[in-house]
């Protein structure tokens, strides 16, 4: 795709979730419009920063303990958002040069910067689709020509499932992507939840702005994302629950955002 046609697919009109993402976790890949509504929601709930990071430490935890301890060298990235620091194949290739990762999103502006996604360890592999969460196949498919998806892969959905508003659905794109994956795949799933008044005022706020819409889900929801896998222990937890390691000091631990690792049988 020229740069031409990903210029005129970016709206810098309305807020976009992976610019506000970016603008929470301390990136410079985002406007003025992004930065307005993301001042606007830290006033009426500042704790949406500390899950913006808490939640990109956990991908890092997550990364590791797949690749480390799971011996897992595929993952596929689905709702990739914009690059920051420690991105997964950055993660994973250090624990394991020879990691294969695939970034899976449909945003023009993601696709823009998709370059800074794509260096990889010479043994390992890279790649990035343009394509949507809505059609799983298609994403399997796509992504088989980097990976073997007669092995284990590592699948990532990290702050991307509130973007489907009905749970159904949701569920059942979750379903169809575990259906492609061998038995040792792992789920691997964050995202914010309305485990606070605070939270669901900052989520109507956000949907107020005129950018496309997010909702947070109870946590049984998030929960319910990983029936009929094996759930790693700690189980569905904070962010920073999740094994944090010895040093224990990952953020607060009272954010309102839950996650978990799910292993295919």
């Amino acid at each position: 795709m020229s740069d031409d046609s990903l210029r005129e697919r970016i709206d810098t009109s309305k807020p976009h979730s992976a610019r506000f993402w970016n603008y929470f976790v301390g990136g410079k890949d985002n406007y003025e419009v992004d930065r307005e509504i993301g001042d606007q929601i830290k006033s009426i709930f500042p704790g949406l920063v500390d899950v913006a990071v808490t939640s990109r430490r956990f991908l890092g935890r997550a990364v590791d303990y797949l690749a480390g301890e799971q011996g897992v060298r595929q993952f596929l990235d689905v709702g990739t958002g914009l690059p920051t620091a420690d991105n997964t194949h950055e993660v994973a290739q250090r624990v394991a040069p020879d990691a294969r990762i695939v970034y899976v999103d449909n945003d023009p502006i993601v696709l823009a910067h998709a370059n800074a996604l794509l260096t990889s360890t010479p043994e390992g592999r890279t790649a990035y689709l343009d394509a949507d969460l809505y059609d799983p196949e298609a994403v399997l498919k796509a992504a088989a020509g980097t990976l073997d998806l007669s092995r284990p892969v590592g699948l990532m959905i990290l702050n991307t499932l509130g973007h489907v508003a009905d749970y159904e659905r949701a569920r059942d794109l979750v379903r169809r992507l575990m259906a492609g994956l061998p038995a040792g795949s792992h789920l691997v799933i964050s995202d914010s939840t309305a485990t606070s008044e605070g939270m669901i005022a900052a989520s109507e706020a956000y949907n107020a702005s005129g950018a496309v819409p997010y909702y947070v889900r109870p946590v049984a929801e998030i929960a319910g994302f990983f029936d009929g896998l094996e759930l790693v222990e700690p189980g569905v937890v904070r962010v920073p629950e999740w094994r944090p390691g010895a040093a224990g000091a990952v953020g607060p631990g009272a954010v309102d955002a839950y996650c978990g690792v799910g292993r295919k049988a």
